[in-house]
C-alpha cells in the first residue's frame, strides 16, 4: 500500500512537470522579439564654397612720425625760454636764447683776421707783379720772383682760412639762437634760464614730436607671414583690391578711431626675443587725440579666399591627438568619421584645408549618439539666431 502511494505520487509529479515545461516552451513561443534601433535622426549642412574676406587683429603701439630732440650745439648760458611746453611749434620756430656775447667777439676777431689775410694778400700780389718784367730784363734773379709769387700764394691760403674761421663764429653765433627743427608739439622743457648748457656733452634742451600723421607698429608673428605668403602663392587667397590695405584701429578702451589709416610696410627683420615681425601702419591725427605710446589694437584685411569650405565649429570635433574631426553622412547613410585639416576660424566657422568635398553633408547635432558604422538619418539644421562675428583665430 505505501508502495502504491508513492508511485502515484511520483505520477503526478511528473506530470505536473511536464506540464509546467509544455507551459513555458508555449511562453517562449508567444514573447516577440526586440525591434532593431532605427536610425538616429542628426542635423547636417551642405559642405558649400564661398568667398571670404579674411580680417586680422594685431597688438601694437603707437609712435610718433618724426622725432627732433633739441640738443645744445655751442656752450653757454640760457638766456631765455620763448616756447610754451606742449604747444604746436613750426620749423625754424625761436625756441631757446643762449648768451651770445662769446660768440659775437669770436666773429668781430675773425673778421679782423680776415681783413689782415687780405690786406697782406694784396701786398704779396703787389710785389709779384712788380717782379714779373724785372726778371725778364735780368734786373732781379729768378729766385726772388718765386718767392714773391710763392708768398702771394701763401697769402691766398691764409685769406681762406680768415673766411673759414669766420663762416665758424657766424655758426656759433647762429647756433646761440635755438631753433625748432621740425613741426611738431614740443614737450617738458629740459633746462630753464640761467642753466649752463655744453656743446661737447650736446646738452637735452627739449623734444619735438610730429603726431600728424601718426605711426601704429603692429607685431606679426613671422609664421603668420609665411602662411599668408603660402596661401597667395596656392591661389587660396587673393588681394581684395590694389594697393596696400586700410587699417581699422581699436583705442585703448575698445572704441573705434573714426579715421581709416593705411599699412605702409613690414619689417625684414624677425626679433629674436619675440619671433615677430613689425609692421607699420600711418594714421591721420588732425586733432592730436592719438597720443605716442598708447597700447591700441588694429584690424586690417589680409586677403579673399575665392572658395572657403565653411564647417561650423559645433561639428568640428578631437581625437585624442588633437586633430580636428566631423562625421560626414557616408552614401549607405551611416555616420563616417573624417580627418580634417584646417588653418583658421572665420565667425562661427572653420576654414577648412582638406578632409572634405563640395556636396558632403557633415553632421552637427546629436554627436555623442553616433559611432562610425551607426546609421544616421540627416534633417535640415534648425535657423539660430546671428551670432556676433568672432575674432580671427588659429586652430
Amino acid at each position: 500500500m505505501h508502495l502504491l502511494r508513492i508511485i502515484k505520487k511520483l505520477g503526478s509529479v511528473s506530470w505536473l512537470a511536464a506540464a509546467l515545461a509544455l507551459f513555458a516552451a508555449g511562453c517562449s513561443r508567444s514573447a516577440p522579439t526586440p525591434p532593431r534601433p532605427g536610425p538616429v535622426e542628426v542635423e547636417a549642412v551642405e559642405v558649400t564654397t564661398t568667398p571670404v574676406a579674411f580680417t586680422r587683429e594685431l597688438p601694437g603701439r603707437t609712435a610718433a612720425r618724426r622725432i627732433a630732440q633739441v640738443r645744445a650745439r655751442v656752450s653757454g648760458i640760457i638766456l631765455k625760454r620763448h616756447f610754451t611746453e606742449g604747444a604746436d611749434v613750426k620749423e625754424g620756430e625761436l625756441l631757446y636764447e643762449i648768451d651770445p656775447a662769446p660768440y659775437a667777439l669770436n666773429l668781430a676777431r675773425a673778421q679782423a683776421e680776415l681783413q689782415r689775410a687780405e690786406s697782406n694778400l694784396a701786398a704779396v700780389r703787389l710785389q709779384a707783379e712788380r717782379f714779373k718784367p724785372l726778371v725778364a730784363t735780368n734786373a732781379i734773379s729768378k729766385q726772388q720772383y718765386d718767392d714773391a709769387v710763392a708768398s702771394a700764394g701763401v697769402g691766398e691760403a691764409a685769406v681762406a682760412a680768415a673766411k673759414a674761421a669766420v663762416m665758424a663764429a657766424e655758426l656759433d653765433l647762429g647756433y646761440a639762437k635755438v631753433t625748432a627743427p621740425i613741426s611738431g608739439r614740443i614737450g617738458l622743457a629740459e633746462v630753464t634760464e640761467g642753466a649752463y648748457v655744453q656743446a661737447g656733452q650736446a646738452t637735452l634742451l627739449a623734444t619735438v614730436q610730429q603726431i600728424d600723421p601718426i605711426y601704429v607698429n603692429l607685431v606679426q608673428p613671422s609664421t603668420e607671414i609665411e602662411r599668408m605668403r603660402r596661401e597667395f602663392e596656392s591661389g587660396r587667397m587673393r588681394k581684395n583690391g590694389d594697393g596696400l590695405p586700410e587699417v581699422t584701429l581699436l583705442m585703448e578702451d575698445g572704441t573705434e578711431y573714426p579715421v581709416r589709416g593705411q599699412l605702409e610696410f613690414a619689417d625684414i627683420t624677425v626679433d629674436r626675443a619675440t619671433g615677430s615681425v613689425t609692421l607699420r601702419a600711418l594714421f591721420p591725427n588732425p586733432d592730436n587725440r592719438i597720443l605716442p605710446g598708447s597700447f591700441v589694437r588694429a584690424r586690417y584685411e589680409e586677403g579673399v579666399n575665392p572658395a572657403a569650405l565653411l564647417v561650423p565649429q559645433q561639428a568640428v570635433s578631437r581625437n585624442y591627438r588633437g586633430d580636428p574631426t566631423v562625421y560626414v553622412v557616408a552614401a549607405d547613410g551611416t555616420a563616417e568619421l573624417r580627418l580634417l585639416k584646417v588653418s583658421r576660424a572665420y565667425r562661427d566657422n572653420w576654414v577648412v584645408d582638406s578632409g572634405l568635398k563640395v556636396g558632403e553633408k557633415v553632421i552637427v547635432s546629436n554627436l555623442q549618439r553616433i559611432r562610425p558604422g551607426v546609421p544616421v538619418k540627416p534633417v535640415p539644421l534648425a535657423a539660430t539666431p546671428a551670432a556676433p562675428a568672432a575674432k580671427e583665430r588659429q586652430p
